[in-house]
């Protein structure tokens, strides 16, 4: 049927021919009474028979361009799927290595801040005091009170030491410095401005006191023996015969005690002793004892 020529067609003629195609359908069996189509009227019929026929070709073509782009969004909805799964594997990966760095910095921290203590670098270090000079800070002031038990006999008294963990000046450490009251003057001054004689003493003190200090901390073991390099001829006579009756207590309580010195008046106070003479052919020792030492 040619749409154009039915349009055409006036209204009487084409309803005529609506009626007979209607007629004929209906006797093949096209469409039954029960057919929506088996209800509208002329008009609706001549309406739609006046609309072109539907291009099939072109629909098939339509309906296998849909079925590609169908397949397409199939395999593109594969795609992420799959790269969904991915991600969150990745992602709980990423969650696994953050616990475990987030554990490793907590490590680092900790071991950060016991190696900052330590080294005395920590910010709260305000000394800049090691580890290991803390300790030996707490030592310290133990000789230094034992020293000044030994000192106290020396020097009529004047000097007692007292252990300084202030802050050093210029970065130097601090924990390990010394200061000396005067307690004649009630001033401190700085072991530096002691005297060759006054140094000697203090000297002298602090290590008696740190042999004392090893005593104690060795369950009452005795340092047996002390040796005493110089240092005599800058005491005066006063300061000397406070020395040597320390040195005298020593040796009373059972330590030898060996002063290596040229002075004179050593000489005549010490009763056993060892010479030593120089000579051109080389040098002699000597054993002197009692009577014969003087």
């Amino acid at each position: 049927m040619n749409d154009r020529k039915f349009v055409d067609q006036p209204p009487q003629e084409q309803r005529r021919q609506v009626r007979e195609r209607f007629l004929f359908r209906q006797g093949t069996g096209w469409f039954t009474a029960e057919d929506e189509f088996a209800g509208a009227t002329e008009e609706d019929v001549i309406a739609a028979l006046a609309m072109p026929e539907p291009d099939v070709a072109e629909a098939a073509q339509q309906t296998e361009i849909a079925r590609l782009q169908e397949q397409r969004a199939a395999r593109a909805t594969t795609t992420l799927e799959r790269a969904g799964a991915n991600a969150g594997s990745t992602l709980d990966a990423i969650l696994r290595v953050g616990e475990q760095v987030a554990k490793h910095r907590s490590e680092h921290r900790r071991l950060s801040a016991l190696a900052d203590l330590v080294a005395g670098t920590s910010a709260e270090n305000t000394l800049r005091m090691r580890l290991s000079t803390f300790v030996l800070a707490a030592r310290l002031e133990r000789v230094v009170d034992l020293a000044n038990e030994r000192l106290a006999r020396m020097g009529d008294g004047r000097f007692q030491l007292a252990h300084d963990d202030s802050l050093a000046g210029r970065g130097a450490r601090s924990g390990l410095g010394l200061h000396v009251r005067d307690e004649w003057s009630g001033a401190t001054r700085s072991p530096a401005s002691l005297s060759g004689g006054e140094s000697f003493m203090a000297s002298l003190a602090l290590a008696l006191g740190l042999a004392d200090a090893l005593r104690e901390s060795v369950g009452g073991v005795e340092l047996q023996t002390l040796f005493i390099d110089e240092g005599f001829g800058s005491l005066d006579e006063i300061s000397l015969d406070d020395v040597l009756g320390v040195l005298d207590d020593l040796r009373d309580g059972g330590r030898a005690v060996g002063v290596v010195s040229h002075l004179r008046e050593l000489h005549d106070r010490i009763p056993s002793q060892l010479a030593v003479t120089k000579a051109n052919a080389g040098s002699s020792v000597q054993i002197r004892t009692g009577s014969s030492a003087a």
